[in-house]
């Protein structure tokens, strides 16, 4: 395992069956040469290259999409466990933005056992040294400003489209617990308790999730927005309550239309409101030049981060600056 004093290097990557088993070694043994740590690897589970992250040294952590699943399993059996916006259309049939947005509710206890199941298939295989959870929330109520143009949104006040959940599961849920219907409630935006209920649907899901991990005997991480208070406020995402062992926070700058040291204003935040290793996620097709992508790793270290993780490409043009801040 890495050492809690050591500065690391990530990358999230995907499995990749088509490839020769020789292009999988080389692939991972120039990761680790140039000073990797480890790879946050989607997919599922894929024996020969698990094995062969392993052989390389690199740490493996399989990173596994939560809450939004598109499951055949899940849209044969379970059609209900689908969130529902507040015009009432279902991630069913009609996802919000995007077509792959299938999200399911973590108030309904068959989710939660079915994700516990998910993260058991992972955790139990030998190669694996941590679980990295994606996708562990509700959809964006709101968008990331610099994606409002993309989708023909003004998103300055939550849509009823956008606002999830109000399956009739989840609002019984909240009755049961609260006495009134969220349907009923006048400004969904404001109202503390529906929003804590929605927050603590999603801790409590991490919660079960970290214990099935750790029963492994292995780390469990998270992929989250920026800082513990835009999580709140566009995704239902408290995960400053979370009992991680590493927490991912996705510091896109150009998302938020913000500079690169807009970087370092987030991972300050961040450090003041968790005391696990906090590793920067930095979007690499906005980092293509190397005076870039050296500024947004200087900025993060300096601000406290344990480590970077990078969403994109790498080339060789990247390998010297990540040479640099290891030394």
């Amino acid at each position: 395992m890495i050492k809690p004093s050591a500065r690391t290097f990530w990358i999230w990557s995907g499995i990749d069956t088509h490839a020769t088993e020789a292009a999988l070694k080389a692939k991972y043994r120039a990761l680790k040469d140039h000073g990797l740590t480890g790879v946050y690897l989607g997919g599922g589970i894929d024996d020969r290259e698990f094995e062969i992250i392993r052989a390389a040294g690199l740490e493996l952590h399989t990173w596994m999409w939560t809450t939004n699943r598109g499951d055949q399993y899940i849209r044969d059996h379970h059609p209900d466990w689908f969130m529902v916006s507040r015009s009432g259309k279902s991630c069913f049939d009609k996802p919000p933005y995007v077509d792959y947005y299938r999200w399911i509710s973590p108030v309904i206890p068959g989710v939660v056992d079915y994700l516990k199941e998910k993260v058991d298939e992972l955790a139990s295989h030998r190669a694996v040294n941590g679980v990295h959870l994606d996708y562990v929330r509700y959809p964006d109520v709101i968008l990331p400003r610099g994606l409002w143009a993309k989708y023909g949104l003004d998103q300055t006040e939550e849509m009823a489209d956008y606002d999830f959940c109000y399956s009739e599961h989840t609002r019984a849920a909240f009755k049961k617990s609260h006495g009134r219907d969220p349907m009923d409630i006048e400004d969904p935006a404001t109202d503390q308790a529906w929003l804590k209920f929605r927050y603590d649907s999603v801790t409590k899901l991490v919660t079960e999730l970290t214990q099935r991990a750790h029963h492994h005997g292995k780390m469990i991480s998270a992929a989250v927005f920026p800082t513990p208070s835009l999580a709140r406020k566009i995704c239902r995402q408290d995960w400053d309550k979370w009992p991680l062992d590493v927490v991912c926070p996705m510091t896109y700058h150009s998302f938020y239309e913000q500079p690169i040291d807009w970087v370092g204003d987030c991972i300050r935040e961040n450090i003041q409101a968790v005391t696990i290793p906090i590793h920067a996620g930095l979007y690499m097709p906005d980092l293509a030049k190397v005076e870039d992508f050296r500024a947004a790793i200087k900025i993060a270290f300096h601000r406290g981060a344990h480590g970077v993780s990078l969403f994109g490409d790498v080339d060789e043009n990247h390998w010297p600056i990540i040479q640099e801040f290891r030394s």
